[in-house]
Order: C-alpha cells, then sequence, then structure tokens
C-alpha cells in the first residue's frame, strides 16, 4: 500500500495467533537454551590460559554421552577434520555447520520409578537428553568470510520427519536423536550440510549464568506467570536489570504473549547479545572452574575437545557485528488451517535465506528486493510522533511504499537499530544511507511482517529541526 505522505497504522501481528498445545513432550512451560551460548561463552574464558589449553586441545576424544550408530554418524558432514592445533590453540580449517539441541524433559516424561512425578509432588527436571527439542538451532562459524551466522528454528515447524510423517521438528530428537534431528533440518534448509551436534540440557543453565556472574538486559515487558506443577514462578519487572541465573531462566521461559515461543526466540537473541558483549572479560577467568564443572554434566556432542577449542576460538575472534542472528521465515497457523498450532516454513525465503548466510545451492534467481515491495516496520522508541512522521517522509522519498508503524520499542534508544529481519543486510545498509544515521544488526528481533525494522532512536531526533 502506497503510504502517501500519511502514516499508516497496521496491526503489528503476524497471519494468526499462536496457540499453546499440551503434550506429553511439549509444554507451555518449557525452557529455552541459553544454556549452549553461556556454555560457549564459559569455555571461550580458557583462551586467556594459553598452556593449559593446548593441552586439553590435543585431545581427540568426543565429548559424547550417548552412542551413535554407523549409519547415524554418518549423517554428520562429510567425515573429514574441521580443525587443526596450530603453535598455540585450535583453528578452524574450513566453514563448519553445528545443530544445537536444546532438550528439557521433565519427571513426567520419563518411565523411571526413581523420578516418578507423583513422589515427588511436581514435576521435576530431569537430567536427560532423550526428550523433544525445546530449542533448535543450526549455526555456521565460517573462517573464510570471518562471520557467525546462528538460525533460530522455531520448535513448532511443520515439516517432514523421516519415519514420522509430516509432523513439529522437535519431535525429531525425541524419536531418533541427533541423527534424525540433523536430517530433519537439513531436508527443511535446502539440503544443507550438518557437520557436528551439541545436545545441551535445562539442569545447568541457573548455575552456568551464576558463574558468568550474570546478565544484564532490558526486560521488554512486565513478566509474571506461576505453574505450581513445575515450581515455575516468573516475576520480572519491565527495564534494564542485572539477572541473576534464576532470573535469567524466567526471562527464556515466559512464553505467554502474542507471539508464543518465536517472541521467546526474539528475547533469546536480545539475551545473547547481551551475553557476547559481556561475558568475555578478565573477571570472569576466576570463574572458569565452576563454568567447566556444570558444562561437564549437561552436555552430549560429536565434536572433540580440539574442534570445540577450534569454534570458541573463531567465537572469540568474531567481531559482534558480523555475528548474524536470523530466523527461519514463515508465519503462525491458523486454527482453520489445522488444529494443532505450527510455524509454517516459507520455502522461497529459506531457499534466499540459506543461499545467503549458508553457502547452499539454488536454482532460483534472487534480485535485489524493489524498494517499493520493501515491509519496513517502524518501532518508535522516542515517544515524539513528530520524528515518526519525519521518518516516515523521507522513506517515501527515498521511494519505500510499504512502511507501517508497528508496536513501539520499550527500551530507549540512543542510537537506531535498522534491523534486518529476513537477513536482507544489503537492503538494511540502503536504508541505513538514506537515514544517514544508525546501527545495522542481522537479526530477528523486529517487527515478524517486516523485511526490515527500523527501531528509532534519539539520533534521528538529533537530526531533524522542529
Amino acid at each position: 500500500m502506497p503510504f502517501h505522505n500519511k502514516i499508516s497504522t497496521q496491526n503489528p501481528s503476524v497471519t494468526g495467533t499462536p496457540r499453546l498445545v499440551n503434550t506429553k513432550y511439549s509444554s507451555a512451560k518449557s525452557g529455552r537454551w541459553l544454556w549452549f551460548w553461556v556454555a560457549m561463552t564459559g569455555i571461550a574464558m580458557l583462551s586467556a590460559t594459553a598452556g593449559a589449553l593446548l593441552a586439553v586441545s590435543l585431545s581427540s576424544t568426543p565429548l559424547m554421552q550417548s552412542q551413535l550408530s554407523p549409519e547415524e554418524e554418518a549423517v554428520f558432514g562429510r567425515g573429514d577434520r574441521i580443525s587443526k592445533t596450530g603453535l598455540r590453540l585450535s583453528e578452524l580449517t574450513r566453514p563448519v555447520n553445528i545443530l544445537v539441541l536444546g532438550v528439557k524433559v521433565l519427571s513426567s516424561d520419563v518411565d523411571d520409578p526413581d523420578v516418578r512425578s507423583e513422589d515427588l509432588g511436581y514435576h521435576a527436571l530431569v537430567n536427560s537428553f532423550e526428550g523433544l527439542s525445546d530449542t533448535m538451532l543450526l549455526l555456521r562459524f565460517d573462517p573464510e568470510a570471518e562471520k557467525l551466522a546462528v538460525l533460530s528454528i522455531p520448535r513448532d515447524t511443520r515439516t517432514e520427519v523421516e519415519g514420522l510423517g509430516t509432523t513439529k521438528i522437535n519431535t525429531a530428537n525425541a524419536q531418533g536423536g541427533p541423527a534424525l534431528s540433523a536430517k530433519a533440518t537439513s531436508d527443511l534448509l535446502n539440503g544443507v550440510p550438518i557437520d557436528r551436534y551439541i545436545r545441551i540440557n535445562v539442569q545447568g543453565v541457573e548455575k552456568l549464568v551464576d558463574a558468568l556472574g550474570g546478565v544484564t538486559v532490558y526486560v521488554p515487558k512486565d513478566m509474571k506467570y506461576q505453574d505450581d506443577s513445575q515450581h515455575l514462578y516468573i516475576n520480572l519487572k519491565a527495564g534494564r536489570h542485572h539477572l541473576d541465573g534464576d532470573q535469567a531462566l524466567q526471562l527464556l521461559r515466559f512464553r505467554y504473549d502474542e507471539y508464543g515461543d518465536i517472541g521467546r526466540i526474539q528475547r533469546q537473541q536480545m539475551l545473547m547479545r547481551a551475553l557476547m558483549e559481556q561475558a568475555l572479560n578478565p573477571a570472569t577467568l576466576a570463574r572458569v572452574p565452576q563454568i567447566m564443572s556444570v558444562i561437564q554434566t549437561n552436555i552430549d556432542t560429536n565434536l572433540t575437545v580440539e574442534e570445540l577449542m577450534a569454534l570458541v576460538g573463531f567465537g572469540v575472534q568474531t567481531e559482534r557485528s558480523d555475528v548474524e542472528m536470523l530466523l527461519v521465515p514463515g508465519t503462525f497457523s491458523t486454527p482453520d488451517q489445522y488444529v494443532a498450532s505450527y510455524w509454517l516454513p516459507d520455502r522461497d525465503r529459506i531457499a534466499m535465506m540459506m543461499a545467503k548466510h549458508f553457502n547452499v545451492p539454488t536454482d532460483s534467481n534472487f534480485s535485489d528486493l524493489n524498494p517499493a515491495k520493501l515491509r519496513i516496520a517502524i518501532q518508535d522508541s522516542t515517544g515524539s510522533d513528530r520524528a515518526i512522521q519525519s521518518l516516515a517522509n523521507m522513506l517515501e522519498t527515498s521511494g519505500y511504499r510499504q512502511v507501517y508503524v508497528a508496536t513501539p520499542w520499550n527500551e530507549p534508544l540512543d542510537v537506531t537499530r535498522i534491523v534486518a529481519q529476513q537477513g536482507d543486510i544489503d537492503n538494511a545498509r540502503a536504508i541505513r544511507d538514506a537515514l544517514g544515521v544508525g546501527e545495522i544488526r542481522v537479526e530477528s528481533t523486529g517487527n515478524l511482517r517486516s523485511d526490515v525494522t527500523i527501531q528509532l532512536g534519539q539520533d534521528w531526533l538529533r537530526t531533524q529541526e522542529y
């Protein structure tokens, strides 16, 4: 719809409303995937102690707590080495794709008489990797492009899983472990190769965050929820706070708003940015023993220690602006489509995203999106209607026609954020050049309907003369 010099406020929600579905494995009270990034960040601290790291990195034993059959092992990568040991530390030899599965298992999900829920009086967390994957991430460590891509795969994504038919992708781990999850993920994402896997359970999340000294993050809204059956008590106030492990878990487990699990993925990305910016500091070195103690009992992977150290070393050296956080493109299903709630993948946009960010060949010819067709959302943090209007006028003058005002961005921003919501950094750069202010972020924290979201900050106000 043409903008025509007048602000058009449209409903920022995507098609349909997400619905909560209760199953044995999939509960509305699920935890999130923080444990992986905290673990990686914690291990990264060891890079400052080169002598100890060198001795550890020479090990070639996978850090596995489960066994793979030869057929399952063949699913992962091409079988060649992904790292080598240099003069001081391990380093990557080629681009590597890692599937990360965050698993939360409750006592009611297992048939172990020692952990029966009726005896415990509530549904307790169990130290296990055998359940629905509550979180799925595909990470690409690319030493050639010097980039790190993190693709979030919504657990309710509707896709084909071998032997199970069309279902939610998070069932793959519960039925066939990491190998079936890897195959389903590769099939969904245009045949992307997967080199290794990491499975993490939720048991150590709180201890890991505490071991890192907590994390400072902006809580986007008041969050309050109580579930006595799981001893889950969420009570967070909006605003910038330094969260301890229990509070960080509350932020990551909250999903009781209009976007459900997708909204929680957006908060994951916000928290991940905060952890990356805060955790790599000298003070964390003293906490390495506690971090390693937690990690050792909460990870299952076919990576060797040498390979893991190479990944960590790459992550430490990667500029934060070169970290791209993506979301599998799609929309929520509606009640008239399916009884269960699904995230319906957009195959064309997946092909585009995988070609641009994961180097997956495609037959499709993707040209730059015409500015007139680019969907641009404005999320204001300034409180100034005139600032919104002046931005809208500037965008129209620059040839952008599909501009709409979405829900305001609650966090006060000094610097405008230009969010490449669908991973389209080229168009985000073009908008940045047109505005003359702001920073580009490749992440999925903007409006879900948009191609690019402009989270308006004070720097835009300072350029205007009212």
